[in-house]
């Protein structure tokens, strides 16, 4: 593996992470608590390790960023979208770990009040995040001079 790899297995991992977020909802939803928390687990866990991968990219490419090669409507619909995904990324870490505390602790009317707010916003990132990698790696890479 090289560093050209980590930016599609990070966008890998998100996707695991979407998938397992979709199985964790569906699971509560229907009342198999168990099949739910192993879901929500998973997802931390491939979560954690994409934040681990991610950082180890930035700091393999000291910092360099992509560009991106789309223009017009769709360059401000990515870098839209890419700035509410850093936002929120950015926010949702102390969600999760909150919400997951209150579970933890079986305090499950206020784990699913903070849910309600956290599950959304994690799932908004995994999802915006395979798609930030497909606008910026395959579907409209910058071309090289």
């Amino acid at each position: 593996m090289t560093v050209s790899d980590l930016p599609a297995l990070n966008a890998t991992l998100n996707g695991l992470a979407t998938v397992l977020l979709t199985a964790g909802f569906i699971s509560i939803k229907t009342g198999r608590e168990n099949v739910h928390r192993a879901c929500m687990v998973g997802a931390l866990g491939v979560s954690a390790v994409f934040l681990i991968t991610y950082v180890l990219h930035k700091i393999l490419v000291q910092g360099v960023h992509t560009p991106f090669g789309g223009e017009g409507a769709i360059r401000t619909a990515y870098y839209a979208m890419l700035i509410s995904h850093i936002i929120l990324a950015i926010a949702i870490v102390p969600l999760v770990f909150i919400t997951l505390n209150h579970a933890i602790r079986g305090r499950f009317e206020v784990h699913r009040r903070w849910a309600r707010v956290t599950f959304p916003i994690w799932y908004y990132v995994s999802v915006t995040g395979v798609l930030v990698y497909f606008m910026l790696y395959q579907w409209f890479p910058a071309t090289r001079a």
